[in-house]
């Protein structure tokens, strides 16, 4: 009983208490899922089920390869840092369909010579469907790696190698500090690289071994400081190579013998590399090392009886950033490739070398030299462009400025049915263009000349201990001609009289002012 007031007070320890216990309910509900979240058993296919710890300490290589023998399929691992000591074998006909697993929070750590992890297929035939077994169908086809961090902790370590595999897929992983990242040999089919980050690693980013390999695609990564190359393919018989929408820096080394960022070598191959798109990526980095390149293609395989000289090719070159190399693109015996819409800058010893090919077509190409990047010792980039030996070219719609040392801003040397038109050649030191021994061609429609003035300090940061190199001899020669025959020069607006023995030209229709 008593008054409102007195019951009211009385009342309160039972409201404090009922609230006590309403508010350790939802409390008591987040400690037992947290409870039995932690006591939730691992995975099937979690390699800590059989016996991995992933402390960074212990060898996990017995347990990991138990795990994969289990034929379990999905191998997965948790957060942590996995040792092994050899090789991770995959042999798919024995395992089934496999995959790894590591959702971006595992790492290997390979501390023996050899590839962390080895796929192995049974596959020897062609990307036709006619030419795969049932048995690949029904055990081995698109074996995956995906979101696991590999470390070299050996100069022998390597990431991935797979031979015989058919649809090999690796995505979102991290390879460092390996002799190369990627290694295919012997025989795989459509393979897929996407999303990867291949980084400073001693030998190759993405090595095509001597390898036979049809249809494979390189999206999205970045190869970047890998002191061998960053995607190289060496003799084997490679075909549809597509690089798309990468980062390719830096992949080659003052200390190292030359490279390039993407480097095909056919030498001594009996079929050679062709069909190859590298469209969309930024290529660049870095003009210290010897001899180094962007895109370096040697298309020269081994001659048969049917083609004593073989020129392998086939090649597109689109869309792409190039810079910061001894020679931006260098071709040499290649034949059909097709360049156009790339951006260019910094071949420090030429832009464009090209030797002993045919069929080659640029378009619409900015070969420019930025006062935006004349820092450090830029201005001793060269700039030029150089075909040398070859015949039956393209090349319409270049843009080309200010190629300084040079004979002149393009060089044509020995060659033989070129058609150069639509183009822009400004401000080149010596000359414009130089025919040197040309025959059968036409230069129409062009636009060539330097203003610049006379004792201009183009070349004004020297490499430490030299003078700059002015233009001070006031040789602004548009055209240079020397010993060329059957030539056309037409329609084409110049800014000084062609220099040289005219005789074998037929010039007519030139505005010189």
């Amino acid at each position: 009983m008593g008054t409102p007031a007195q019951r009211l007070i009385r009342s309160i320890p039972l409201i404090v208490i009922a609230w006590s216990q309403l508010l350790a309910v939802p409390f008591c509900g987040v400690v037992f899922a947290q409870e039995k979240e932690a006591a939730a058993p691992l995975p099937e296919g979690d390699v800590r089920r059989f016996g991995a710890t992933g402390d960074g300490v212990n060898d996990d290589t017995d347990a990991i390869q138990r795990a994969i023998d289990s034929k379990v399929g999905q191998v997965t691992f948790g957060k942590g840092t996995y040792r092994i000591s050899r090789p991770l074998e995959i042999t798919l006909d024995e395992t089934g369909y496999t995959s790894l697993s590591g959702g971006g929070v595992a790492k290997l750590e390979m501390l023996g010579p050899g590839p962390a992890i080895r796929l192995v297929g049974t596959h020897r035939g062609t990307a036709d469907p006619k030419s795969i077994s049932e048995n690949v169908w029904a055990h081995q086809a698109m074996p995956l790696i995906d979101g696991i961090r590999i470390m070299g902790k050996h100069p022998e370590a390597v990431g991935v190698e797979a031979t015989g595999t058919m649809q090999l897929t690796l995505s979102r992983l991290h390879l460092r500090g390996l002799s190369h990242g990627v290694r295919l040999i012997d025989t795989n089919r459509n393979v897929v690289i996407s999303e990867c980050h291949i980084y400073e690693n001693n030998g190759i980013g993405v090595f095509y071994d001597n390898v036979d390999l049809h249809q494979s695609n390189i999206t999205n990564c970045h190869i970047s400081y890998n002191a061998g190359g960053g995607v190289v393919s060496l003799a084997g018989n490679v075909r549809n190579i597509h690089i798309a929408g990468c980062d390719i820096e830096s992949n080659m080394s003052p200390t190292t013998k030359p490279t390039a960022n993407v480097l095909i070598d056919c030498s001594g191959s009996t079929a050679g590399t062709a069909e190859v798109a590298i469209t969309g990526c930024t290529i660049q980095h870095n003009n210290p090392s010897p001899d180094s390149a962007n895109i370096r293609i040697i298309g020269s395989s081994k001659p048969t009886e049917r083609l004593p000289r073989i020129r392998e090719g086939n090649v597109t070159i689109v869309g792409n950033v190039l810079s910061d190399v001894q020679v931006n693109i260098h071709l040499k015996e290649c034949r059909g490739v097709a360049i156009s819409g790339n951006t260019i800058w910094q071949g420090y010893r030429h832009n464009l070398l090209f030797e002993s090919c045919s069929s080659i077509t640029m378009s619409a190409n900015n070969l420019d030299r930025n006062p935006r990047y004349d820092y450090g010792n830029t201005a001793q980039a060269n700039n030029g462009v150089v075909f040398r030996d070859c015949e039956d070219c393209t090349i319409s719609g270049l843009h080309l400025s200010n190629v300084w040392r040079e004979e002149a801003g393009v060089i044509l040397d020995k060659c033989r049915r070129f058609n150069l038109t639509d183009s822009s050649i400004l401000d080149c030191d010596s000359a414009g263009l130089l025919l040197r021994n040309v025959a059968d061609s036409r230069i129409s429609d062009c636009l060539i000349r330097n203003d610049r003035p006379v004792g201009d300090d183009a070349q004004s940061k020297p490499e430490p201990g030299k003078e700059p190199q002015k233009n001070t001899t006031g040789d602004k020669v548009s055209i240079r001609v020397e010993g060329s025959s059957g030539v056309m020069v037409t329609d084409n607006l110049l800014g000084s009289p062609i220099v040289g023995p005219v005789d074998g030209l037929v010039i007519s229709g030139n505005l010189i002012r």
